[in-house]
């Protein structure tokens, strides 16, 4: 039981929040970050990439998010704290591996806020386009505040709402479309003749459709969320692996369905991010109001997006505080047991998106997608590593079996690293997203220093 008492340590550091989130919310937690702008939004770009292969792109990574779970839901099962996976690193790799993992998630989190208030200021356009974005930012960050300050049985209320709005306007979507296509006249534009018509399957070769496989990896970040809202769950050990599977078939399905559809009503070659191609479909498809009514959706899975990245980088940030890693005044609980310094302190994503959207509002998006994937991305891909690190020692050191146990380890394990670290790797011979790269090594190396200088200073108060 060697593993459980070195790792009581976190666990009472860590005390504090309230347990009060149930299977269905943590499952709706995990899709409500995941199925936001990345699939309304950021699909109209990874399909400018890849054209039809765009498919394919969404499969890979399927895949890689799949095997992740995996790893991911054995850790979590065993150990269900706040700081899950960077908890985990701390543990089984070194301190510095916690401290990076959960500052540079932290920091996507941080951006991914702000890529989520950029999309709405392009959504409340469809409606009020005189009407400045700044506008639109400052309300919506003030509503979704007050939902997080108040307590995580709210918030965990509101995220379920907003996850099953999406969830019945996907699966009405995808239900039309499907009418849509099999009714569709032999000589209109619909149809699975879409795929090849312009340019082929691959218009951009097989190069357009692997970096399209970033953009995939973008909208499937933050289903990792299940594992840090573990630590304020009724029955982790229960919750977590139903919640996990849930949340991965309904994403898998949800994505590569909704994206065949979708090609087989709008060309490809209309894809773009100045309005989500869900939209577009409603406006070619001409029902009346069901454009708008689409809108309302992409906008509420914004919000829903947004209000999930809060709650993860305010708990982020707590386990930072309370793992000595931060000031003390950031792990400080309010009277609803919420850390709201913590909290303030996250939404400063919220201040970068409103200064490049009125900076750069052609180029916005695509930058956030940058700032905010490398942190997420790295934390994923050290969640990887974590887990041939935990499941040699707890094999070592621990006679107690798994109650949830990754398939084929360890080669899956490696086969997840290898294919994300290729896919982000290759973002360096990519215009749109070698920002990921150019600012992601500088920023390890920035954060590494902060540690060593960390580490330093508290060895003197030691001593």
């Amino acid at each position: 039981m060697k593993n459980d008492n070195s790792f009581q340590d976190i666990i009472e550091r860590e005390k504090g929040l309230h347990r009060s989130l149930t299977t269905g919310q943590l499952t709706m937690i995990a899709i409500g970050g995941a199925i936001g702008t990345g699939l309304f939004l950021g699909s109209g770009l990874a399909i400018g990439l890849a054209g039809p292969s765009v498919i394919v792109s969404y499969a890979i990574g399927a895949l890689i998010a799949l095997l992740l779970m995996g790893c991911l839901a054995e850790m979590t099962v065993a150990h269900p704290v706040t700081g899950s996976f960077g908890a985990y690193a701390e543990r089984y790799i070194n301190p510095w591996a916690g401290f990076t993992v959960r500052y540079s998630y932290w920091f996507s989190l941080v951006c991914a806020i702000g890529t989520e208030v950029t999309a709405v200021a392009v959504y409340m356009k469809y409606w009020f386009p005189t009407v400045p974005a700044i506008v639109w930012i400052v309300i919506f960050a003030a509503i979704l505040m007050y939902v997080n300050l108040t307590s995580v049985k709210m918030f965990g209320a509101v995220e379920y709402w907003f996850s099953f709005i999406k969830i019945v306007a996907i699966t009405g979507f995808i239900i039309l479309a499907v009418y849509v296509v099999v009714g569709a006249d032999s000589s209109s534009e619909i149809g699975i003749q879409n795929y090849t018509n312009d340019g082929g399957f691959f218009p951009n070769g097989m190069w357009g459709m692997w970096i399209a496989v970033f953009i995939s990896l973008f909208s499937y970040l933050s289903i990792e969320m299940i594992a840090v809202s573990a630590g304020e769950a009724k029955d982790p050990e229960k919750a977590v692996p139903i919640a996990l599977r849930s949340a991965v078939v309904r994403l898998v399905l949800f994505y590569l369905l909704t994206l065949s559809l979708m090609l087989m009503i709008v060309p490809w070659g209309a894809a773009g991010v100045d309005k989500s191609p869900f939209v577009k479909v409603m406006e070619i498809v001409n029902i009346p109001g069901a454009a708008a009514i689409m809108n309302f959706v992409v906008l509420v899975a914004a919000l829903s997006a947004m209000n999930s990245q809060l709650y993860i980088s305010t708990r982020m940030m707590f386990s930072l505080s309370r793992g000595g890693f931060a000031p003390k005044i950031l792990g400080k609980l309010n009277k609803k047991s919420v850390p709201s310094i913590a909290l303030f302190t996250s939404v400063i994503g919220i201040v970068f998106a409103t200064i490049f959207t009125v900076v750069k509002p052609d180029s916005a998006f695509a930058l956030m997608i940058s700032l905010s994937s490398f942190g997420a991305m790295f934390a994923w891909f050290m969640i990887f590593v974590t887990h041939l690190f935990f499941r040699r020692k707890w094999n070592s050191t621990n006679g107690r079996k798994l109650p949830v146990r990754m398939i084929g380890f360890p080669y899956l394990t490696i086969l997840g690293a290898v294919l994300l670290a290729s896919v982000v790797l290759s973002t360096w011979f990519s215009p749109d997203f070698k920002a990921t790269l150019t600012l992601g090594f500088p920023w390890l190396i920035f954060i590494s220093v902060c540690y060593f200088i960390w580490k330093r200073v508290n060895a003197k108060k030691v001593n």
